[in-house]
């Protein structure tokens, strides 16, 4: 995880976190509508105008997987009169066990429109919006702008800052979700009443050290857990009832069932939000394109090179420490920053036809590196697929580990 900055709250200040209710009441009910909702419209405090709130409200969710597999169908349950679904993958089997609402004819099939079939079956009066696509840089502001709130139930790090930043810039307010393995985190971060994402996370955790649901795994049942609780901090907010997570972010721990509350504050340092930026570069990871794959090669050709004796230059790109815990006897530490700058491109070191293998622990870093030498006109550079800890699966004697003895393979400065 990335480093946390939070304290405890106080009751006044979750009083001042407590904004009015984000969408006007549409008109009217249709009796349809009156009689599904007949159980909340009862409930103290909320009554018909709360449900007329609801009706009126649109909410984009970004993810169809496990949290908004969860958390759509509340909100069409609750009322709510326009849903989107922002997503651009393919139900597999493997997401079977937490995404319970695709069923195992949707294998194969996007996200969304079996997420969309769902909603519709449970309400086909909701409007639904089907977006098969990925949220980037170029298309989330657009996005934002159709839909009073968001909710971003996606995996990974680049888009939870660019479902931030986009929320910030556009005014939005934006619940956020993550899971994994055991655990799971609800905050929400409408900016013009509190902290944000980047104050809880002024960083992103090093590429390396994240685990996702493929490798890390994740409890089936805690993606209903986080994802109902994402959906009630959407109608608190729709509707003005209760507290909602301003400031707060709610920990919940599936094996010990219990919870607890982080209090969160504006970072005075943080310098303000202006653009949407590379959220992937940001986070040290990179998009899968097709360029990046075709600069790959086998851990297991690799490892044929390096046995045969090839005249290769084996690159190192990740930090000093990684270094000194296991390497490839022959390779030179440089960092990506420096491979970047571009600080090789008259190095003597062969050449640029000379050819070049380049290597991080798995494989974000020595994309961008092989990336970069291939831009500066280096024309046999293959970053090696599964990085050092594919290699030490299949050839272990081809690594050097720091029990070995002190490195004695050069080390140029420059980390990533």
């Amino acid at each position: 995880m990335p480093a946390v900055r939070g304290t405890r709250s106080t009751q006044s200040e979750r009083a001042s976190a407590r904004p009015g209710p984000l969408v006007a009441p549409a008109a009217s009910l249709t009796d349809s509508a009156a009689a599904r909702a007949q159980r909340q419209i009862t409930l103290p405090g909320f009554g018909e105008e709360a449900q007329r709130r609801l009706a009126g409200a649109s909410v984009l969710v970004v993810g169809a997987g496990g949290l908004g597999c969860a958390s759509a169908p509340y909100l069409a349950g609750a009322g709510v009169g326009r849903i989107g679904l922002l997503d651009d993958d393919l139900v597999e089997l493997s997401n079977l066990h937490r995404q319970v609402t695709h069923r195992t004819s949707d294998v194969g099939r996007t996200k969304v429109d079996a997420l969309a079939e769902s909603v519709r079956a449970l309400d086909p009066a909701v409007s639904v919006v089907r977006h098969r696509e990925r949220l980037t840089a170029e298309n989330a502001l657009e996005r934002f702008a159709e839909y009073d709130l968001v909710l971003d139930g996606s995996d990974n790090f680049a888009t939870r800052y660019l479902t931030n930043d986009a929320a910030e810039l556009s005014g939005t307010p934006l619940v956020w979700g993550a899971i994994l393995q055991y655990s799971g985190q609800v905050g929400v971060a409408w900016h013009a009443h509190g902290p944000g994402y980047r104050d809880l996370f002024p960083v992103p955790p090093p590429a390396e050290s994240v685990l996702n649901c493929a490798v890390g795994g994740v409890l089936p049942g805690l993606c209903g857990t986080v994802g109902s609780l994402m959906a009630t901090e959407a109608l608190k907010l729709i509707t003005g009832i209760g507290d909602p997570l301003i400031g707060r972010v709610l920990l919940y721990d599936a094996l010990a069932a219990r919870t607890r509350e982080l209090h969160v504050r504006r970072d005075p340092a943080a310098a303000p939000v202006t653009e949407l930026i590379d959220y992937e570069r940001f986070c040290g990871t990179t998009k899968s394109a097709p360029a990046a794959h075709a600069l790959g090669a086998d851990a297991a050709d690799f490892a044929e090179e390096l046995r045969g004796g090839a005249a290769i230059r084996v690159i190192d790109v990740r930090t000093a420490q990684e270094f000194a815990e296991r390497r490839v006897g022959s390779a030179t530490r440089i960092g990506v920053d420096r491979i970047e700058s571009g600080d090789l491109a008259g190095d003597g070191g062969g050449g640029v036809d000379a050819p070049i293998r380049v290597y991080c622990e798995r494989d974000p870093r020595s994309i961008r590196a092989a990336e970069a030498l291939a831009s500066q006109g280096f024309t046999d550079v293959r970053f090696v697929r599964g990085g050092i800890a594919q290699l030490a699966r299949i050839a272990p004697e081809l690594i050097v580990r720091a029990a070995d003895g002190p490195s004695s393979a050069g080390d140029s400065e420059g980390d990533a």
